[in-house]
């Protein structure tokens, strides 16, 4: 899993649907989630900071996880389908911990009010993120292909713990 943070929302030119960036600790990539105008609000409220007079329904939950002693552990995009993502929240209450299934856009804005980390897993980000520095993936590639275009078959048979002609059985 990859640990991810809230980079801001945007909208999508051609729909002008709202978008919740998500961006890696490395800021090397980005993974655009499209969300509902209200979800978009509240994530927007919660990464200003606003408190509402009166608890709009992401702060309402935060009241009830208090009010039970629950903890928001943390968040989980676990599954992209059909173009749509999958959330879980991992609820604990002493002990007990409990796997609730979520929105991801109500995921996100519940984390950004307790203060939770967003993961999200390693697949998810390979087949739905897009590269935020370029340079740095060209850069990384170019060192992969000068590694692999300087290895020699010995370096293998050396780091594979056989010496030569020995096999494994």
């Amino acid at each position: 899993m990859i640990e991810m943070k809230v980079a801001g929302i945007a909208l999508d030119a051609a729909t002008r649907s709202p978008i919740v960036l998500l961006r890696d600790a490395t800021e090397r990539r980005a993974l655009p989630i499209y969300i509902g105008q209200e979800q978009a609000k509240a994530i927007i409220s919660a990464l200003e900071g606003n408190k509402p007079p009166r608890p709009l329904t992401h702060d309402l939950m935060v009241n009830f996880l208090e009010a039970w002693n629950l903890t928001l552990e943390r968040i989980v995009i676990h599954s992209l389908q059909d173009n749509t993502f999958y959330a879980v929240l991992i609820v604990r209450q002493g002990e007990v911990k409990k796997e609730i299934d979520a929105r991801p856009s109500d995921a996100i804005a519940l984390a950004l009010r307790t203060n939770c980390p967003i993961w999200v897993m390693e697949e998810v980000v390979a087949d739905a993120s897009i590269p935020v520095d370029r340079d740095a993936d060209e850069a990384e590639r170019r060192a992969f292909r000068e590694f692999i275009s300087n290895l020699r078959p010995e370096d293998l048979i050396k780091r594979s713990g056989f010496s030569q002609g020995e096999t494994s059985s």
